[in-house]
């Protein structure tokens, strides 16, 4: 590959590249219905994880009345919290935002799942967890 293929930050409008999984819920995880409630955001040139989540309570009590809002919105309230890193963020309290990442986009069979990995380019983290979530959830 030669210099002319190459873009530097500087002439990429000094973006980077960041990316981004939808957290879904599932209340029934056999019948595979879900709503999206939140979005994960990582940019590790800034070292930046983030999360932003919305549950629309209607919206999941029409996939299963018996749904339990209250543990779900608990398990939502966590993942924000391993965003945050310190105290709040438990066992991955000093884990970097690259390990917090990977650790919360990791496939798992519980109400609360990631969905697939995206990739975007941004100059604000944490204003893209913003638009992704006005965009993707709201």
């Amino acid at each position: 590959m030669n210099e002319r293929h190459i873009i530097r930050a500087s002439e990429a409008n000094e973006r980077d590249v960041y990316e981004y999984a939808l957290l879904r819920i599932v209340p029934r995880v056999e019948r595979g219905e879900c709503i999206n409630a939140g979005v994960l955001v990582y940019c590790r040139a800034r070292g930046y994880v983030g999360a932003r989540t919305h549950l629309d309570e209607g919206r999941l009590l029409a996939l299963d009345p018996a749904a339990d809002v209250a543990g779900v919105r608990a398990a939502l309230r966590a993942v924000e919290d391993v965003c945050g890193g310190g105290e709040a963020a438990g066992q991955a309290a000093h884990d970097d935002a690259g390990r917090r990442f990977r650790w919360l986009i990791a496939p798992r069979s519980t109400v609360v799942q990631p969905g697939p990995v995206h990739t975007g380019l941004t100059t604000d983290p944490a204003a893209d967890t913003d638009r992704l979530l006005d965009l993707l959830v709201r």
